[in-house]
């Protein structure tokens, strides 16, 4: 069996739950586990993959997800392979993703196993006093995180109250609606915009009475077997901000 991977969480989900023989197409932001990953082909980005060179693979199947990848790019594949597309905006997704991609992929036991674990982490999950909390992916323009991602759900797990959680998707936002907001804590997420210690700065000067916070994003936008290490982080970094 040949699979292709279009998104970087799933490529390394793939790896651990024993198809790392299999994952013969991978893209360049694919980068866990790092000594394996990087014996595997790269077949371009997660919205600018080379098709041609996909299907000269010929894949068995090919993986997807509905946010990280462009519909056109996905539909042109499927001329040539079967493409799993997954579609996660909460933990309870990415729970279910995981056992899909198992079953549908020979893995059930160890994606059922994983899946288990994870929920085992979620029980024993503490429960501190919520912060009001905004949470920051890009900086020009400004945007956040709405309701109905994954994101937010991981945020309302760990008691941080999204203040933009009435809007969807990725929203663009201003400074003035942070200052309205007067979140207790603003993160600025590693990734997709690599927000780094100068712009805490920048930003407290703006938010005065807001803690200005740098945090890992793959800790709030990884899903799959990356969730194990990003939970086990967020519960002992949770307990700093109280």
């Amino acid at each position: 069996m040949k699979i292709v991977s279009l998104v970087p969480s799933l490529t390394e989900l793939l790896i651990d739950i024993g198809l790392e023989k299999e994952v013969v197409g991978r893209t360049r932001f694919c980068v866990h586990p790092k000594k394996i990953i990087e014996q595997i082909p790269i077949i371009g980005g997660t919205k600018s993959p080379n098709i041609e060179k996909i299907k000269q693979i010929q894949p068995d199947f090919v993986v997807a997800n509905k946010e990280e990848n462009r519909k056109e790019d996905i539909e042109a594949i499927r001329a040539f392979s079967k493409v799993i597309v997954t579609d996660i905006s909460s933990i309870t997704d990415a729970l279910l993703g995981i056992n899909e991609l198992g079953e549908k992929l020979g893995k059930r036991d160890a994606s059922h196993a994983l899946v288990n674990e994870i929920g085992m982490m979620l029980i024993e999950t503490p429960k501190p006093e919520p912060l009001k909390a905004a949470y920051l992916i890009w900086k020009n323009p400004l945007m956040t995180v709405g309701h109905d991602t994954y994101i937010h759900d991981v945020m309302n797990h760990w008691g941080l109250e999204n203040v933009f959680g009435d809007q969807t998707r990725y929203p663009e936002i201003t400074i003035e609606n942070l200052k309205q907001e007067n979140p207790d804590v603003v993160l600025l997420s590693s990734e997709p915009y690599p927000f780094s210690d100068k712009h805490i700065d920048e930003f407290q000067s703006q938010l005065p009475d807001s803690r200005i916070i740098l945090v890992n994003g793959e800790w709030f936008s990884w899903y799959g077997s990356r969730m194990k290490p990003a939970f086990e982080a967020l519960n002992t970094w949770r307990e700093t901000l109280d």
